[in-house]
């Protein structure tokens, strides 16, 4: 693959576009077809934003990529770090100026939080271990109410916003009780507090996350199919049991069952 596909991470930039999709989707419904414009233009906007935070990330990391991931561009000598390091930059500046072209004011001032937490993350945040999970979970969460202000309705996205952050902060408490054997010196919640209160931790956000999920149904805003949402919440509950003694298996299922919680969404808007 190309080197500057690879730097991006050319295929969670897809994903992002997914998601903001999706998210225009529940906020109006088979109305997104009168924001194609917007649409096209949140695209790019996630492109370019995804593309200049991993760009930012392996420039941050690039020793510790040297024995963590020794094939991305940066350790491998493919590109520069000055180079990703401009690019980096650039991409998180581009994506807030080409949201100016949506002509609205939450549209811009949530790329440009975003944009601020992300730099934030990379210099600092990361390093401080929950505060960096929350960091994380809150640019998930963004991406579902970015896709309803380039429809104008972000308020419709506020459920799904909070459940992929609460079960986001879930994941990635998991995956550092995965990767403790190599973050020494880092103040992870694991390494700081111990894998088992920290597992503690993560199973409470599993479970928060499904049982906002039937908020939806209390007050009628989606129809039955939105009940497939049971799955993904069954899931969650089972990956909040299991990450006491698995961990690995624990974030793996969160991440398929956050991914049956976006079809139930999108089913119940149908």
């Amino acid at each position: 693959m190309n080197r500057f596909l690879r730097l991006f991470r050319f295929g969670n930039g897809i994903m992002g576009i997914l998601g903001v999709v999706i998210g225009a989707f529940i906020a109006v419904g088979f109305g997104i077809g009168d924001h194609v414009q917007n649409l096209l233009i949140s695209g790019a906007v996630v492109l370019v934003f995804m593309a200049g935070g991993n760009s930012l990330n392996d420039y941050i990391d690039r020793d510790i990529d040297k024995t963590a991931h020794p094939d991305r561009p940066l350790p491998t000598g493919e590109i520069a770090p000055r180079t990703a390091l401009i690019i980096g930059v650039s991409g998180l500046a581009a994506a807030s100026l080409l949201s100016l072209a949506m002509m609205s004011f939450t549209v811009t001032l949530m790329v440009i939080i975003a944009a601020a937490l992300m730099v934030s993350y990379e210099l600092y945040l990361k390093q401080r271990g929950f505060v960096g999970n929350v960091a994380i979970a809150v640019l998930t969460g963004t991406i579902f109410l970015f896709g309803g202000a380039v429809v104008g309705n972000v308020e419709g996205n506020l459920i799904i916003a909070a459940m992929a952050a609460l079960v986001s902060i879930g994941r990635e408490i998991a995956k550092d009780i995965q990767d403790m054997g190599s973050d020494e010196g880092r103040r992870t919640l694991p390494m700081v507090i111990g894998k088992k209160k920290a597992a503690a931790a993560g199973a409470v956000f599993f479970v928060l996350g499904p049982a906002l999920s039937v908020w939806p149904l209390i007050d009628q805003t989606f129809g039955w199919l939105y009940c497939i949402v049971f799955i993904a919440d069954a899931i969650f509950i089972y990956s909040a049991f299991i990450i006491f003694r698995k961990a690995d298996v624990s974030q793996k299922m969160a991440k398929y069952a956050m991914l049956i919680a976006l079809v139930a969404f999108v089913l119940g808007v149908i």
